[in-house]
This record gives C-alpha cells, sequence and structure tokens, in this order.
C-alpha cells in the first residue's frame, strides 16, 4: 500500500504491508529521509513522524573530489547525500517500491529500493547508484535512518545489543546503553555543530563475521519500539551509530574505502549496486524483533524441497577422528551413527591427502593410504546404513604446495585464477585464495563439485573457508576491496548455479566454524556451523545465541558426548544440539550400552523438534546470552507451546526464575523433554506473573530441555456471540 500527502511543500510518503508500515518525507529543498517506521494499525492509527530538524537523508554517497563537511570518521555528513532531491518514486508490484533521487551538480542518480513479504515486519533494502559523469565512488550507504527517534528524543533512551565472533567465541552478546560505547554527549547548541564521535561495527575481509556478528538490535529502554538489522553480504560490512546536529541515525553500509579500500570507476550510464540489508521492527524487545527478523530470514532464502528433509548428521571431526579418517576408523563409526539414528553421515577433513594436508589441497581426490580398497568402500557402506554421505571441502582456496599452485606441476591454474596484490599472488595461512571471478577458477571449483557428486554420489558437503585474505585483489585494476565484492558476488552466483544443476545436494556453511555466518550465504546454504568450540559447557552459550543470527533450522550446533564422561556430562553435550539442528559426533561405537540409549533418546528428541521447527520462532527469556552467563536459556515456540533449554554452568545457582511473558496469565503445564526423567531437578509455574521457577540439586554443569503447553486460551466474546 502507498499514498503521498503534500503538506505545504513537504512530501510524505506512506508505504507498507498489513504489518508495517514506512514514513518517507522530502521537500524541494532536502533529500528523502525515512522519518517514520512502525506497525501498522489501521486507518486511525499511522506511524509517528520526526520533526524535520531530526532528519537524516535516507542515501549517503561520496566519491574522489565529493567528500564530507564536516570531515570525520564518520561516513554521514556527505555532500552528494545532502544535494540528492527526489524526482520520483515507483511501486514495481505490491511489495517492491524504488524512490529516486538526483544529484544535479554530477548528474549522480541514486535509487532506494524496498521490498516488503506480506505479513512479515521487516523489509530487504539496498542502493543503486547510476553515474551521470565519470565518477570514482568511495562510499555509498545501504541504508540510513534517524526515524528510532520517534520512540525516544534522545540516543539517551536507546542501548544495543550486539555480538562479538572469533575462532570458537562466537556470538557473544551484550547490550549496553549508546552512551557507554560511544556517543560522547556534547552540547550540540553552544557547539553548533553535530558530534564527531559514533559507535562503529564492521567486519573485514572474506570472513564476514570473523570478528562482529552482521545482525544487531537496536532498543528503546522503554521496551516498546525495537530495530533488528543483518547486511547481508559475505565480505566487509558495517553499520554506524550517530548523533547529527539535532537528532542522530543508524547507517547500514558494504565495503567503504576507508574501512576496506573500496572504491569503483562508473563510467557515464554505468551503475553500482550496494549490498543489500534486512531490517525489522516491533512494537517490544528482542523476543519480538528477533520474530521478526526470523520470519524474514524465512521469506527471504533461496529455498528448495531438499532443504525440508532436515536431516541428523553426524559428522566425525569434534572430538573424535579430529582430521584423521580412515576406513579402519570410519566402518565402525558409521555402523554406531545409523544405529543412533543418523540420517547424514559426513566425512570430515582429512580425506584426501597423505600425511599432512593443510597446504597441499586443492585437487580433492581420495588419499589411497587412508582408503585401501577406495573411498567408495566407506561412502557405499554409509549408503547400505541408510543414510546420506557427505565430504567436507574447502573450495575456494589452493595450497600453496598443491600441484595446481606450482607452475612446475604442469598442472597449476593460470596466475588469473588467484587473488593477487600488485601482480604478487596473496599466501596466507599455507592456502591461495581462488577469485571466483576468472572462468578457470569457476570451472575448477564447478568440476570438483560436480566429480564428487557423479563420481561418489555425495549428497552433502560441509563447505569449509579456513582463510582470511585481507582487503582483497586488485587483479583487473580494480581496488582490492572492489575485487574483493566482486569475488564474494560471484562466490553467491556458484552456489545458485551448482544447486540448480543439484537440486538434492545439501550444503553446510563453514569458515573455522562461524566465521562466515551471514544472511547472503545462508539464505542458499541447508546449514551453518555454529562454532569449533570443544567443550560443551562453554557451547551452551553459542548454541542459546545462534538462532538470533540465523534460522533455528539452519543452527548447526555440535553434540559431542564423550564416553565415560558421566550421564550429566553427556545430558549437557546433547542439550546443546536439540534445540537446532543437532549435529552429532563422538566415539558412539566404544560406548556403554547405558551411554548409546542416552544419545538414542537425544536423537528422537531432536526429530520431535525438527517436526516442526519451521514454524518455531526463538524466544530468550533471560536475556540474550553473554559469554560468561551462570544461568543459559533458550526457547523455541510455535502456535502449540513451546520447548526451552536450561543449561545451568559453574557458579550458577541452584534457583533461577524463568520469565515468560507470552504465557502470562494462563495455566501452563512445565514436563521433562530431554532426558525423560527429572533427575534432580524440579519447577513449578506461576500463571499472575508468567513465571517458571527452576531448582536444580544436581550439581552444574547440568542441563535440561523442557516443554512448556499452555492450556488454551478462553474464547474471546461479542454482543453477537454466545458468551
Amino acid at each position: 500500500m502507498s499514498e503521498r500527502h503534500d503538506a505545504g511543500e513537504e512530501h510524505l510518503l506512506r508505504w507498507g504491508n498489513e504489518a508495517l508500515e514506512l514514513a518517507f518525507a522530502s521537500g524541494p529543498d532536502e533529500p528523502v529521509a525515512l522519518v517514520g517506521i512502525g506497525s501498522r494499525g489501521g486507518v486511525d492509527r499511522a506511524v509517528p513522524i520526526l520533526g524535520q530538524a531530526l532528519r537524516q537523508p535516507l542515501v549517503e554517497v561520496s566519491a574522489f573530489g565529493h567528500g564530507r563537511f564536516p570531515g570525520s570518521f564518520r561516513h554521514v555528513d556527505t555532500v552528494i547525500g545532502a544535494r540528492l532531491r527526489y524526482r520520483s518514486h515507483r511501486l514495481e508490484d505490491d511489495h517492491t517500491l524504488r524512490i529516486e533521487q538526483r544529484d544535479v551538480d554530477t548528474g549522480l542518480s541514486v535509487t532506494s529500493v524496498f521490498e516488503l513479504r506480506p505479513e512479515v515486519s521487516a523489509f530487504r533494502t539496498w542502493t543503486e547508484v547510476t553515474a551521470g559523469e565519470p565518477v570514482v565512488l568511495d562510499f555509498v550507504s545501504t541504508f540510513v535512518t534517524g526515524a528510532f527517534l520517534t520512540a525516544a528524543p534522545e540516543v539517551d533512551g536507546f542501548v544495543l545489543a550486539s555480538a562479538a565472533n572469533d575462532w570458537v567465541a562466537e556470538s557473544r552478546w551484550t547490550t549496553k546503553p549508546l552512551r557507554d560505547i560511544g556517543l560522547a554527549r556534547i552540547d550540540r547548541d553552544v557547539q553548533h555543530q553535530p558530534p564527531r564521535s559514533r559507535i562503529h561495527v564492521a567486519n573485514r575481509g572474506s570472513w564476514s563475521s570473523g570478528e562482529q556478528a552482521p545482525t544487531a538490535v537496536l532498543l528503546a529502554t522503554n521496551g516498546e519500539y525495537a530495530l533488528a538489522w543483518q547486511v547481508e553480504h559475505n565480505g566487509p560490512w558495517g553499520y554506524e551509530l550517530g548523533e547529527t546536529r539535532h537528532g542522530a541515525y543508524l547507517l547500514l553500509t558494504g565495503p567503504t574505502d576507508q574501512d576496506n579500500q573500496w572504491s569503483v570507476r562508473l563510467a557515464s550510464g554505468e551503475q553500482f549496486t550496494s549490498v543489500p540489508a534486512s531490517v525489522a521492527f516491533a512494537d517490544g524487545g528482542v523476543d519480538e524483533v528477533l520474530g521478526a527478523l526470523t520470519e524474514q530470514r524465512r521469506a527471504t532464502r533461496h529455498l528448495r524441497g531438499a532443504d525440508h528433509t532436515l536431516p541428523i548428521v553426524f559428522n566425525d571431526y569434534m572430538n573424535t577422528l579430529m582430521g584423521d579418517p580412515t576406513t579402519e576408523t570410519l566402518l565402525p563409526l558409521i555402523d554406531a551413527a545409523a544405529n543412533a539414528g543418523a540420517d547424514l553421515f559426513c566425512i570430515d577433513a582429512g580425506w584426501y591427502a597423505e600425511g599432512h594436508w593443510w597446504d597441499t589441497v586443492g585437487e580433492w581426490l581420495p588419499a589411497a593410504s587412508r582408503f585401501p580398497g577406495g573411498i567408495d568402500e566407506v561412502i557405499d557402506h554409509i549408503r547400505s546404513r541408510g543414510m546420506i554421505a557427505g565430504l567436507w571441502l574447502e573450495p575456494e582456496v589452493i595450497g600453496v604446495r598443491s600441484p595446481l599452485a606450482l607452475a612446475t606441476s604442469g598442472r597449476a591454474l593460470p596466475e588469473s585464477a588467484f587473488f593477487s596484490r600488485e601482480g604478487i599472488r596473496i599466501a596466507e595461512h599455507g592456502r591461495h585464495l581462488l577469485d571466483l571471478r576468472d572462468p578457470a577458477a569457476r570451472a575448477h571449483v564447478d568440476g570438483v563439485i560436480d566429480r564428487l557428486v557423479a563420481d561418489h554420489g555425495i549428497g552433502f558437503i560441509k563447505m569449509d573457508s579456513n582463510t582470511m585474505t585481507g582487503p582483497g585483489t586488485d587483479a583487473g585494476g580494480l581496488a582490492p576491496g572492489a575485487g574483493l565484492l566482486e569475488h564474494n558476488r560471484a562466490l553467491l552466483d556458484l552456489l545458485d548455479d551448482v544447486q540448480e544443476r543439484h537440486p538434492s545436494l545439501l550444503f553446510e556453511s563453514c569458515a573455522s566454524g562461524a566465521m562466515r555466518m551471514d544472511s547472503a550465504m545462508l539464505s542458499r546454504l541447508h546449514l551453518q556451523s555454529t562454532s569449533d568450540q570443544q567443550d560443551p559447557v562453554m557451547y551452551a552459550t553459542i548454541a542459546a545465541a545462534a538462532p538470533a543470527s540465523m534460522l533455528p533450522e539452519q543452527a548447526g550446533n555440535w553434540a559431542y558426548p564423550l564416553t565415560g564422561s558421566g550421564r550429566e556430562a553427556m545430558v549437557f553435550a546433547l542439550v546443546n544440539g536439540i534445540l537446532g539442528r543437532m549435529y552429532l559426533s563422538g566415539y558412539l561405537n566404544r560406548m556403554e550400552p547405558v551411554e548409546v540409549e542416552l544419545v538414542r533418546e537425544a536423537v528422537a528428541a531432536q526429530q520431535l523438534v525438527l517436526a516442526d521447527i519451521e514454524q518455531s520462532l526463538p524466544f530468550w527469556p533471560l536475556g540474550l546470552p553473554a559469554w560468561d552467563d551462570p544461568w543459559v536459556a533458550l526457547g523455541l515456540r510455535n502456535a502449540d507451546g513451546a520447548r526451552l533449554s536450561l543449561w545451568r554452568r559453574p557458579g550458577a545457582s541452584e534457583t533461577v526464575v524463568i520469565p515468560v511473558p507470552h504465557y502470562r496469565g494462563r495455566e501452563v503445564v512445565v514436563a521433562p523433554f530431554f532426558p525423560s526423567e527429572t533427575d534432580g531437578w524440579a519447577w513449578r509455574w506461576d500463571a499472575p506473573s508468567g513465571e517458571l521457577t527452576v531448582s536444580v540439586s544436581t550439581a552444574a554443569p547440568t542441563a535440561r530441555v523442557l516443554t512448556l503447553t499452555p492450556e488454551p486460551e478462553a474464547p474471546t466474546t461479542t454482543k453477537d456471540s454466545p458468551a
């Protein structure tokens, strides 16, 4: 829906769907601004509109010779952005809005694109820039707004929830006031200038989440307004929060010149398109707005029929073979995994190499010494036990000692196939990164995947990426960041083409754990590795936080029970995998019968979760988990009720109160889900407060999954219906 109102010389455009309304304002002497974001409440309720002095231009653009005023480290205050003027808007269909602006001085045309999905309180957006005269762009925003100030007049009324990310320390969420994390308080009237401080969160290079998660939440402290966003790019990105002369802004972007050595030269008529992002809104807090973002992820995912199969995966790596698979070690694991109920068996790293396997990768041929009877003996056994066969693969790299990298081998790929700077091939961590813009590099990766499917019947690829290669490649005369951006987009095209050729082939996204945990990849791939963390107690917060960054049906959480560790330790490790996608590992073949039975019970519980996980929304009754939280909680709820995972870690109290406001005022039946016995856990539900009090006599660490089944709500009566 859309409508345009003229208020004097100001033009107001309201547009939205059943759940969300956006309001845009423009005038003859100002650029377009997004001045309102809120729930659509019918004809009697329109979203509040920012006052004129608080407005932030919808687009910020800078180019060589056209920078910022005043100058700063910030990405706002661009002179081109301030010069943009409304030209037209167009509805391409019921769910896509295009707003065009133009800079008269340069002839630059800028189009902001917004997409809505039916009944989802979120939108997807990006920016298209077309050159009027030759120009070198060095920054193009994806999205900018100050509309959140309709919920509070100053940034003092907001907190930011964001997540640091690292290898084996993924998804470390914190929630802090904006003043405490970078926005200095100054007297703007006395200074007659906008502040220069900012909150700047960004990621660099080929690991899109190597240091920070590309998802965050801005929350009004009154609990009645929340924005969540995800930058949907498998390379560099950033977001920025700051104050303007009278207002404030949130800015989302892909790579930039000052952060990522990105710039692009456009001839007259040429176009550049920014990386996309999704933004969700809720009249509430974290659970409500991340629920809306969950629905947006489902609505925008490139979903195939095969993705609905949701197989339970056994992988031989974590706390098990650790990259040293052989026929002898795999065959008993395969039997044990099948007996436990796994649907898919993935042979992890090492299957392709004789001895040390790190810097020789690239050909992806089975190692004869590991499989004396050939790897198909192992793969055939996987299939004979009723499971799909999978392989670990790192297709985007060539080891520095691989024949494909050595000119003396006679089999080397051309120099154009590799990332390079100043004509020198980049080498990091014993690998060269393939430049997938190059036909030879693309043909190599396509050929490897097609061969593994055709020759070995592979149905699953654990697609890893362990090399972060810096700003990018300047091959072809581009700035390094521009070369990386084109490569990132070429990788997505490759994945789309591969899955079109092999519609039943499933892919896991992995990058030293979750170093590439972005929605560009996850919109296409089946599963995301959430960590390489080997300690199940530390894994608890990673597993609990995962659905904040991805769909719960894509959250591949390792469950690696250790034989002989004791019942509570095994339960804890298995609970990590249940409210998500259980990624099973461990020496199941060495377990005692009682231990095997516990694993089978966990797998059966996971199968029940998978039956409705694609219709479930996550919630965090103790808040988004911080890295050292003693008690950790994650729930999945749907129309029938909820399942709740609780982890008590060392140092935690014996009693915890779990607020579940969604069921406040209703009677709820609380029961054990996994394991089926209470084993020292007890609980009490209080309907008026909507609180679950849990008491534990079992020593920490200990964990459980509970079910919460509310009694049906009383039907609403009206004057025309019987009581």
